[in-house]
């Protein structure tokens, strides 16, 4: 009997199998083939380069890392300079590793190298590293500074240690004055941060502007109270700096509320910037409780009595915006970039504005306030070679002299064969461009190059002595004898040149004629010649200034980019040289003349 049993339960099993692999197909071992391909290995954090800033001793780092075989992975090793933090032998996916949670919590200053090494089961490895560092807590470097934002890739206050809140979708760009980034302003971004800690007696802020001009109008700091309930700006307390559409330009203004009231601080024209200019520009306000102050690349071109400032109901610090609190005019999100910002608890002279200028970017500021409205550049030949406005020198060619007197001042350039000077056109190529000077012709060789702003000719046969490039950037020169001088001007607006030759008008006898004050106007659309505050040529311009290539000023010659007809060194005598960034009108060329009588 027992003997049957086991052959009815033997029956049954076999009906069993039977049915359960009915429609499986039968298991059919694959074959992977050769082993011949190593690990792969992808680090995500930190990044190649990258710098771990935090206002901690020992910085927390979070490792994120991808490791995958063809076949199968064996092991995955994590080494931070030359120590084992992690090893991983088993995985759920024996082809792939993902590890985003790895915490590394003693990160120190200084130079670091993370390297992971995964192993295949054939033996086969890859090893993946990336060098990056951990900065050492910032430190505040000036007197009295509460905020210091460098936007290298977030919104976080180094001093505080404070992320701002983001409004909409503000972005950080790798385009930088200094450091990694700089923040990127988007339609309706902005970046707001708690007030209090800002609301003392005194306050600056000082930062870098890269402008947008659209949308024409933006607030760019702002401590306000919330609207009326009519939706209008409270101006009585707190304060606005801020931006507006002026002729074409972008003019930057600051109110402050003084609790009875609120003052203006308008600078007009001196307070304007070029709408397409390039250039990072400095901005910064004061405010005490005896004066406000607003500087332009450390230049002061608004200032003012106050009775000091009132904070009632002032909630909110806006950066890069008028909104929340300020938008009853409009006065929204700036799409412009922002680099270097900090803020003080007093304000600041303007000697640490033009220091903090200098630390961040190098630059050299002067104290030299400018006299005429638009000038940039102010050379008077006193016995140097300096642009008074940047306190830098000239570079010298040949060996030019000074001429024991001056049309102003105490000297002037005297020109001799073979000599000039150069000097960069940083910051000074603006879409509309003047200069003027003092002139006392020698009219020996008989044509000079006297100023020229242009490109190199490296296409020209007998470059780089000989060249000719006239597309862009400007050139005057005179041609004659020793008894007629004829002055011209050539301006480049990209694709052609056009002359501005007043014949007999722009020409002179130099027998006697002593000292000439002369001016070039370049509008966006006419370019004019000045003697003596009077026309003596112009000429419409098919487009405007353009400045391609143009890296030099030549001063006292046509050398080196305007050589081809002869224009070289002149040994005439140059004095009280300006450049603006503006056309100027003849009443304007007048006053200038007429000051240094």
């Amino acid at each position: 009997m027992k003997t049957f049993n086991n052959i009815i339960l033997g029956l049954i099993g076999l009906l069993a199998l039977n049915s359960c692999e009915q429609g499986i197909d039968s298991l059919t071992e694959v074959d992977p083939g050769p082993d011949t391909t190593a690990p792969s290995v992808q680090i995500s954090s930190p990044s190649e380069g990258s710098a771990v800033k935090v206002n901690e001793e020992l910085a927390t780092i979070t490792i994120q890392f991808e490791a995958q075989d063809d076949i199968e992975l064996g092991s995955v090793e994590v080494w931070l300079n030359g120590v084992q933090l992690s090893t991983y032998n088993s995985f759920v996916d024996y082809r792939k590793l993902i590890v985003d949670d790895l915490v590394y919590d003693q990160l120190a200053d200084g130079s670091h190298e993370l390297s992971v090494v995964a192993t295949d089961l054939d033996g086969k490895s890859t090893t993946e590293t990336v060098n990056f560092t951990k900065e050492p807590a910032y430190i505040s470097k000036y007197d009295g500074e509460l905020l210091y934002m460098p936007f290298d890739g977030g919104f976080v206050d180094l001093l505080s240690f404070e992320e701002a809140t983001q409004n909409g979708t503000p972005l950080t760009s790798e385009e930088t004055l200094a450091g990694s980034g700089s923040y990127l302003g988007t339609e309706g971004a902005y970046l707001t941060l708690d007030s209090e800690r800002f609301k003392n007696a005194e306050f600056s802020a000082i930062f870098w502007l890269k402008l947008n001009a659209v949308p024409d109008r933006a607030g760019i700091l702002a401590m306000s109270p919330p609207l009326n309930e009519t939706g209008g700006n409270v101006l009585t307390s707190g304060f606005r700096f801020f931006r507006e559409n002026a002729g074409g330009k972008q003019r930057f203004k600051l109110n402050v509320g003084t609790g009875t009231g609120n003052s203006w601080f308008d600078g007009g024209e001196a307070a304007d910037i070029e709408a397409t200019t390039e250039e990072w520009v400095n901005l910064a306000f004061t405010i005490s409780g005896s004066e406000a102050v607003v500087y332009i690349d450390g230049q002061v071109v608004s200032q003012g009595a106050l009775t000091g400032i009132d904070w009632t109901d002032v909630n909110i610090l806006s950066i890069m915006s008028g909104a929340p609190n300020f938008s009853g005019w409009n006065h929204l999100s700036d799409q412009s970039m922002m680099d270097e910002l900090r803020i003080f608890d007093r304000a600041i002279s303007q000697e640490e504005v033009q220091q903090i200028i200098m630390d961040d970017s190098g630059i050299v500021v002067s104290n030299y306030p400018p006299t005429f409205n638009g000038e940039k550049f102010y050379m008077p030949f006193d016995g140097d070679y300096r642009n008074l406005f940047t306190d830098t020198e000239a570079d010298i060619v040949g060996d030019p002299k000074f001429a024991a007197e001056g049309a102003a001042g105490n000297d002037a350039y005297a020109g001799a064969e073979g000599s000039y000077l150069t000097y960069p056109t940083d910051g000074l190529t603006s879409d509309t461009f003047s200069a003027t000077f003092w002139y006392k012709v020698n009219p020996e060789p008989g044509r000079a190059g006297i100023l020229v702003a242009g490109p190199e000719d490296t296409e020209k046969e007998g470059y780089p002595d000989v060249q000719n490039l006239r597309t862009s950037g400007f050139r005057f020169f005179r041609e004659g004898d020793a008894t007629r001088q004829i002055f011209k001007l050539n301006v480049g607006t990209g694709e052609a040149d056009i002359w501005v030759d007043g014949g007999d008008a722009a020409a002179f006898d130099p027998t006697g004629s002593g000292w000439v004050h002369m001016a070039i106007t370049i509008s966006e659309n006419t370019a004019t010649i000045y003697f003596d505050g009077a026309e003596v040529a112009s000429n419409a311009l098919s487009a405007p200034l353009d400045w391609t290539g143009c890296d030099l000023f030549s001063i006292g010659s046509g050398a080196p980019r305007f050589t081809e007809w002869g224009h070289l060194s002149d040994q005439s005598f140059i004095d009280e040289l300006r450049f603006y960034d503006k056309a100027l009108t003849p009443e304007e060329i007048q006053e200038i003349r007429n000051h240094d009588l």
